[in-house]
């Protein structure tokens, strides 16, 4: 078994009860199985960034899990399919979208994962949770940078 990681994943909905979505995948991500919930994000409302539709809410979560990256990306691509989420094109508004930010130290660039997330240090609805539960993984000019994106905690 290999020894656990402090992982951070980004969650958004903004389609069906999109606040409930949100809870509820807090929620299953907890409940699994090689991982452990270290830090939960108050629960934030932003407008679409490089999307459409109506508002997101977002959180952050910090866990530790025994999982490979690339298997707590199945897992969370299956939370997702379960939530019906569905990718008729990039950037499409989601029931559910759960992205993995940080995966302990790792840099991982494949296909498939890229760690850590490319887009994350252009985020507001990524930068405000994260500094809520990981205030020293995000600096004050990291915040600045994105003081444009319209955000607020709910």
């Amino acid at each position: 078994m290999r020894e656990p990681v402090i992982a951070t994943i980004g969650l958004g909905a903004n389609l069906g009860d999109a606040r409930q979505a949100v809870h509820e995948a807090m929620q299953a991500i907890a409940a699994w199985e090689y991982c452990q919930l270290h830090a939960a994000s108050p629960l934030y409302r932003s407008a679409p960034v490089d999307s459409s539709g109506p508002d997101y809410f977002n959180a952050v979560l910090q866990i530790s899990t025994r999982l490979s990256a690339p298997d707590l990306l199945a897992h969370m691509h299956q939370l997702e399919r379960g939530a019906g989420r569905e990718r008729p094109y990039r950037n499409a508004p989601r029931t559910l979208d759960l992205d993995l930010l940080l995966y302990g130290a790792a840099r991982i660039d494949s296909p498939t994962l890229t760690v850590p997330h490319p887009r994350m240090r252009q985020r507001a609805f990524v930068l405000r949770p994260l500094a809520d539960i990981a205030p020293a993984l995000v600096s004050a000019q990291a915040l600045q940078a994105v003081a444009n994106q319209e955000i607020e905690k709910v």
